[in-house]
């Protein structure tokens, strides 16, 4: 074999040793994208289980429903500064709001976003029983001047009991600092606690005995 044939054949072997480098590389940093994106969302589900049971243990020795709804958004606006949160629970005759005054929510003037809020679209949002967006809640007939809201991040979050809507919770904040999906998910993950807790403290306790 001439020394050309064997240069030939070396610079063939040192090229599919480094295609095969290469491609080892490519599925080890597949694989270390993958790891990485599992040890995230591990740590996700971690932070939303930790939110809840510190949630879930600020309501205890709620015994009415104001304190219970305070608590609620106090706790809230702790996992997420500068969140406010506005509670609208059904009545035979429509909806009771409870306004949840933190100390901390956005500095957000009058009118303030339930005041967006007409009897149909709230309507509309309970039956609707899942999360809305701003954008969502537009399409159902948000009314009012939008340029007052266009500032902030706002989502609303159905309160359900055995099936049956007791209202929602409307949180917002500012734009800047919008709702994350992560936050959003947070939220709704202690919905349906916060739902059967409200459900307790205003069933009179003779109608449970």
């Amino acid at each position: 074999m001439s020394r050309t044939e064997r240069h030939k054949r070396l610079r063939l072997l040192i090229q599919k040793v480094n295609k095969h480098r290469k491609q080892q590389a490519s599925k080890i940093d597949i694989l270390c994208n993958d790891l990485i994106s599992a040890q995230r969302a591990f740590l996700g589900r971690l932070q939303t289980i930790g939110f809840a049971a510190e949630f879930y243990k600020s309501l205890l020795g709620a015994g009415d429903l104001d304190s219970l709804l305070t608590r609620a958004g106090r706790a809230i606006e702790q996992e997420l500064p500068g969140t406010g949160v506005t509670f609208f629970l059904r009545q035979p005759d429509g909806c009771e709001i409870h306004a949840v005054e933190t100390g901390h929510s956005p500095p957000l003037e009058p009118p303030k976003p339930e005041h967006f809020l007409n009897s149909e679209l709230i309507d509309g949002i309970c039956k609707s029983d899942a999360p809305c967006t701003l954008d969502e809640l537009c399409c159902m007939g948000l009314d009012g001047d939008l340029k007052a809201l266009t500032g902030y991040s706002i989502a609303t979050f159905p309160l359900s009991h055995l099936g049956r809507s007791l209202g929602f919770m409307l949180a917002y904040r500012q734009s800047s600092q919008a709702l994350t999906p992560g936050e959003l998910r947070r939220i709704s993950f202690v919905t349906c606690g916060l739902a059967q807790a409200i459900h307790s403290v205003r069933v009179p306790l003779t109608s449970r005995e």
